[in-house]
């Protein structure tokens, strides 16, 4: 035996005795770690979070040291990615379809309350002029009550922006300070990062803070807690009590503070969209055209994409390889730009489009001002970017077509059409269905179309949200969440949730129909 074969086993020893040396002082190091994460977020308040990490850690652990779990190694990340990155943003977005959360609703209550009561001014006429003097390599600051010097403060280290968190100050014997020339506006302004964080203690009085240039001032809080939980405002004695029904800390005669908090508001979101008659209205609108869009664009895209598939099948045809190239090129540009360039052919003065219809006929259609008109154009335009993916996907169910049922058919004298509607049609249209199903959800959802042709414009009129008449879902639930109506994301996460919803519908469907072809193969 040679000492090759000898060594091998000594050297699988050596690696099994030294790898538990390392292996239980990382796994023990990442499990700190992993407990100082968790205990961080408990810290902050955020209690679930906190729990949902800490199981999600300890299940880690567990599939990864255990061996009754080792079939499970492989499958651990991916259920952890689908979790988080499918899964998270669902039950989100769900929830926040029952609250009020908005622009006006961010913080949650105790973060809103915190907010008014940190919430400080200051009155002028108690204010005093300070000048910044050089004592050394350190500075002192000598507040003034109109030119006599009537406190001084320790020397500061403002170079450094070492500073103590509350600075005493003297009285100008008290310091044994010589005041001499301050310093210039300039050296001033150097130093106001680190002056704005100075607290200046008056012995027996109030703390001073920076509020100009050339002034300190004692603070006083506008709000005072009560233990309730209400807040009473110092300047007037008024009470604001917090509604959990609305999300604002609310007065007796009604009026309401900014912020407000986020609360839950059950249904009402939902009811919103279908009770609400003012909402109603636009809302039913745009879902109809969202559907009509959607299925309008996946016929017209079918009814042209399944001719040329057919018309570049004949083999008679010349050139066909140029003409399938050609005729690809929509599908090989990337969309945005696309649709850019056609934005610019249909502008009414300058585009390319009215120029030829005003030469032919006299006219110059408002494309972008009329709804039926813009409508016309987004089909037209996305109708020009979705054939290309039938053709393809026409061309290649055509070769799977026997060629004998085309031979039986001249035999008995029928024509292209008849070929076309009884033969073609039914045989390509069965495996065809779940790939267009799938078409209209993405069309259901084509939100880049919109956004960069027109915007959803032209907007219906008197509504209470803003909306566009060729608004899709999506991109109304992205200006009521992001735009024009006051970022109301409650409202929108609802939206998005009926949208998710019948898209999952959609999906279920396409399933169904998968399985049932695959069925019907067999």
């Amino acid at each position: 035996m040679s000492t090759a074969a000898l060594s091998q086993p000594l050297m699988a020893s050596s690696r099994a005795e030294v790898s538990p040396w390392i292996k239980w002082p990382l796994t023990a190091g990442l499990a700190l770690a992993c407990l100082y994460l968790v205990f961080a977020i408990i810290a902050a308040g955020q209690y679930l979070w906190g729990a949902g990490i800490l199981i999600l850690f300890a299940s880690g652990f567990y599939v990864y040291l255990s061996n009754a779990s080792f079939a499970y190694r492989y499958l651990f990340p991916g259920v952890i990615g689908m979790l988080l990155f499918v899964a998270f943003p669902l039950i989100y977005t769900f929830q926040l379809g029952f609250t009020n959360y908005s622009s006006s609703n961010l913080l949650s209550e105790d973060r809103a309350r915190q907010y008014l009561l940190d919430q400080q001014e200051y009155d002028e006429a108690e204010a005093l002029a300070y000048h910044l003097h050089a004592d050394g390599k350190e500075f002192r600051v000598v507040l003034r009550q109109g030119d006599d010097p009537i406190w001084v403060s320790g020397p500061l280290a403002l170079r450094t922006g070492k500073t103590p968190p509350v600075v005493a100050l003297q009285t100008p014997s008290q310091a044994s300070f010589a005041i001499g020339q301050p310093l210039g506006l300039r050296e001033v302004i150097e130093h106001r990062e680190v002056l704005q964080q100075l607290k200046l203690q008056v012995p027996g009085g109030e703390e001073l803070r920076y509020v100009g240039l050339r002034e300190f001032a004692p603070m006083h809080r506008l709000w005072r807690a009560n233990a309730d939980g209400s807040l009473t405002e110092t300047a007037t004695g008024r009470t604001y009590i917090p509604n959990r029904d609305t999300g604002f800390f609310t007065a007796a005669d009604g009026s309401t503070l900014q912020p407000g908090f986020k609360v839950f508001v059950g249904w009402k979101n939902y009811s919103r969209m279908l009770g609400d008659a003012d909402f109603r209205g636009p809302f039913m609108a745009i879902f109809v055209w969202t559907v009509v869009f959607a299925g309008l664009t996946v016929l017209f895209s079918l009814a042209v994409g399944m001719s040329l598939a057919v018309l570049l099948n004949w083999e008679g045809l010349r050139f066909r390889t140029t003409y399938r190239t050609l005729l690809f090129l929509p599908y090989a540009v990337p969309g945005f730009i696309s649709i850019l360039v056609f934005k610019g052919l249909f502008n009414q003065n300058f585009g390319e489009i009215n120029a030829i219809l005003d030469a032919l006929f006299g006219i110059k259609p408002a494309w972008f001002a009329d709804p039926f008109l813009a409508k016309v154009m987004i089909l037209i335009v996305n109708t020009w970017l979705g054939y290309p993916y039938i053709m393809i996907l026409c061309a290649g169910l055509l070769k799977a077509i026997p060629a004998d049922l085309y031979e039986a058919s001249a035999l008995a004298g029928a024509g292209p059409l008849t070929n076309f509607f009884k033969i073609t049609i039914p045989q390509i249209i069965k495996p065809l269905t779940p790939l267009l199903i799938s078409a209209f959800a993405f069309n259901f959802n084509n939100f880049v179309l919109i956004a960069l042709l027109t915007d959803g414009r032209p907007d219906f009129l008197n509504t209470k949200l803003p909306a566009g008449q060729t608004d899709i879902l999506v991109s109304y639930t992205y200006r009521i969440a992001f735009r024009d109506s006051g970022q109301d994301f409650g409202l929108a996460a609802a939206i998005s949730t009926l949208i998710f919803i019948l898209v999952a519908l959609l999906s279920i469907a396409n399933l169904r129909l998968t399985k049932s072809n695959d069925s019907g193969a067999r």
